[in-house]
């Protein structure tokens, strides 16, 4: 049978998906990949909304990422790089602290902060030192704890944690205590140092439009849903059975296999609000920090501080909430703007839109960097991929498509 002949689906269009397309391709398959909504991407989407580029969820592209390096044509995606450092808030005054070793400009501000003491600045430089010798495998290989035991072992202040790491660290891993494992601490520190936080000039879906355009023989089933996926078929949510020769879950798998229905995915959830605003109180492209855990407000981000392709006619701020509550969206819109007036000095903030985003994050343990091939095999005839095999990150989501691929055509040469 020739290669283009056999029927491989892969259900999901997200990152990981479209990486295992990828790699199918490149060995002469020609996969179909059956998706849920009306384009790919998963949740690296991009609205435009009166002229506004509004990610779902605020979201950011680290350069060093060795998967993103292999896969992403950075120079086509157009890529605006953040300034190493962060823009914090606290008690309604604004301090920056960053890398100087990376931009000087950084040294003086930093130093004068008041952020830590002086002992936390040669800790972050001895952290940075480290980690630059360390590998992704010596990272991932170490006993886990939490981020916060091993700030604490690592002898960073209390002000420190909770200034710098607790506010930057919480947008990232999505929850306010710093309980992610220090693995994916020491993972996301490194990758920060080894290259920069960017984003696409049209908005952070430029990644999986530019993994699509490179897709010349797989196809595409939109706005199409899966109900089971059993060895060999595929049944559809409109009763339909595709008969597949291997199957590729690039998605929450719990609810498409029985045998899976008792390991459901724990996720962390989160919510973005835009709004526009007359003016940035943070001029230069560095992200703004709330540092102080009875807030509603994370982190925030002025878009306009990079250049983007779709401008409205004010500045776009976003706004990301980590905190867990039950409270009514109008009321947790209120709340934030008054909390950006209150601790930021941001006034005249008008409403835009809000993304709830209840599967943002997998909650993981026992995180990994990588995966055989053969691990991604689930039965006979499927196997899984996505972020949730390995840690929740753009790299692990690629790394898990190309495994998972990869041990789709280990199996082919063994028939």
């Amino acid at each position: 049978m020739k290669k283009e002949a056999h029927k491989i689906y892969i259900v999901g269009a997200g990152i990981s998906g479209l990486i295992a397309a990828q790699v199918l391709e490149n060995h002469g398959f020609h996969p179909e990949i059956i998706e849920a909504t009306d384009r790919v991407g998963g949740r690296v989407k991009t609205d435009i909304v009166n002229n506004y580029q509004l990610d779902h969820g605020f979201q950011v592209l680290l350069t060093s990422y060795p998967a993103a390096t292999k896969y992403l044509d950075y120079d086509a995606l157009d890529l605006q790089q953040f300034l190493p450092g962060a823009t914090v808030f606290t008690k309604g005054k604004q301090k920056t602290i960053g890398d100087p070793l990376r931009k000087f400009s950084l040294l003086f501000p930093t130093l004068f902060s008041g952020i830590g003491n002086f002992s936390d600045k040669l800790k972050v430089l001895k952290l940075n030192s480290s980690l630059k010798k360390k590998s992704l495998d010596e990272i991932f290989a170490q006993p886990e704890t939490t981020t916060l035991a091993h700030l604490q072992k690592l002898g960073f202040s209390d002000n420190m944690i909770a200034k710098f790491f607790k506010p930057f660290f919480s947008g990232i891993f999505l929850e306010s205590n710093l309980e992610t494992s220090n693995r994916m601490f020491e993972f996301v520190y490194k990758m920060f140092g080894d290259g920069f936080a960017a984003l696409p000039k049209s908005g952070i879906e430029a990644i999986p439009k530019q993994l699509q355009s490179k897709l010349k023989h797989t196809k595409f089933h939109f706005n199409t849903k899966v109900q089971t996926v059993e060895d060999g078929r595929i049944t559809l949510e409109n009763g339909t059975v595709l008969e597949s020769y291997f199957t590729i879950v690039a998605t929450e798998a719990s609810q498409l296999i029985s045998n899976l229905k008792s390991q459901e995915t724990a996720w962390k959830s989160c919510e973005t609000l835009y709004f526009e605003t007359p003016k940035r109180t943070i001029s230069k492209p560095l992200i703004g920090l709330a540092a102080d855990n009875t807030l509603f407000v994370n982190n925030i981000f002025f878009h306009h501080s990079l250049p983007v392709t779709s401008k409205g006619n004010k500045e776009l701020l976003s706004v990301t909430v980590v905190k867990n509550h039950n409270v009514s969206n109008e009321f947790l819109i209120k709340k934030v703007q008054e909390e950006l007036q209150q601790y930021c000095g941001i006034t005249d903030c008008t409403f835009l839109k809000q993304y709830t985003i209840p599967k943002a994050l997998p909650n993981l343990q026992q995180l990994q960097y990588s995966v055989l091939p053969s691990e991604t095999r689930l039965t006979t005839h499927t196997f899984l991929a996505g972020d949730v095999q390995l840690n929740g990150s753009l790299n692990a989501a690629m790394l898990a498509g190309e495994a998972s691929a990869l041990g789709v055509i280990e199996a082919l040469g063994n028939i």
